[in-house]
């Protein structure tokens, strides 16, 4: 099984285990892991404020994937585009999902296009699709 994570904060393979079906095992799968270049609000958007976005993206992959392999989850990762869609998009051009796994905010406390909707991922992409929130 192959999984594709996006992420907007740092996760546990615990976090991962408990936003999946009980049948699908992180251990015993592929994982690469996403992170958005988020931006907080529109302002930093429109403006191409982006350097704080890769940077937290950047940390946010890399506490990841040091999170997931410490337990036993053998992952990969890369930053992504600003538009989550389009950042699942260029990763299944390299990464043939089986499964995606979306990891947001919930509420006021989402970032600035954070907003995805699970039912548009998987009619888009053609595989299922899980999602948790973050804090």
């Amino acid at each position: 099984m192959k999984l594709l994570i996006l992420t907007s904060e740092p996760i546990t393979a615990e976090q991962l285990r408990e936003a999946l079906p009980s049948d699908v095992e992180p251990a015993e799968a592929e994982v690469m892991v996403i992170a958005p270049a988020l931006q907080d609000d529109a302002l930093h958007f429109w403006m191409s404020d982006a350097d704080d976005a890769i940077a937290k993206a950047e940390a946010v992959r890399a506490e990841t994937v040091k999170q997931l392999d410490s337990a036993g989850v053998s992952a990969s990762g890369d930053t992504g585009e600003s538009d989550p869609i389009a950042a699942i998009q260029d990763a299944l051009q390299s990464f043939s999902a089986d499964r995606i796994v979306l990891f947001t905010h919930g509420g006021s406390d989402q970032r600035y296009r954070e907003d995805v909707d699970v039912a548009e991922v998987e009619r888009r992409f053609g595989v299922p699709v899980d999602h948790a929130l973050v804090s």
